[in-house]
């Protein structure tokens, strides 16, 4: 598994935390940017650098993306084919959208969340499996037959 991690502005800081906690953590981590603080950049930007990623393989890519309510990534990254980001808001959530909806991407609200509870929520929703059980097997099938309708 490799793990796409992006932000803007406002996520950079715990981006760059997430970052080094995850690599220490033996994770194949790729930053997909910002590379530096820059207070004009967008979360579209970055979102979609991820999101790309994470739809290229999106049963074995994960992706983290930051800003500061986490709404602008979360929107961004859904608008991928095979992309389904959680907007992340406690770890029993975020258990719930790997277990039920096989969630790929985490999108966090840097300004609402401090680094502890972060670290926590992530290494839930990386170490939770999807339970494959056919209603929610089912249901993932649903989303799928959407985009493919889509232009």
């Amino acid at each position: 598994m490799v793990i796409y991690i992006g932000a803007d502005h406002r996520g950079f800081k715990l981006k760059e935390t997430l970052k080094n906690y995850l690599s220490g953590e033996g994770y194949a981590v790729v930053d997909l940017g910002n590379d530096k603080y820059d207070k004009a950049d967008d979360y579209p930007d970055f979102a979609a650098k991820v999101a790309e990623k994470v739809s290229v393989d999106s049963n074995e890519n994960r992706g983290i993306l930051i800003c500061g309510a986490g709404v602008g990534v979360d929107v961004v990254a859904n608008k991928f084919r095979g992309v389904r980001s959680v907007l992340a808001l406690s770890e029993e959530q975020v258990t719930a959208s790997r277990n039920d909806d096989d969630a790929n991407i985490i999108s966090i609200a840097a300004d609402f969340v401090d680094e502890e509870k972060v670290k926590k929520m992530v290494d839930i929703w990386l170490k939770t499996p999807f339970s494959g059980e056919e209603r929610h097997k089912r249901r993932l099938q649903k989303i799928s037959e959407i985009e493919k309708g889509q232009a």
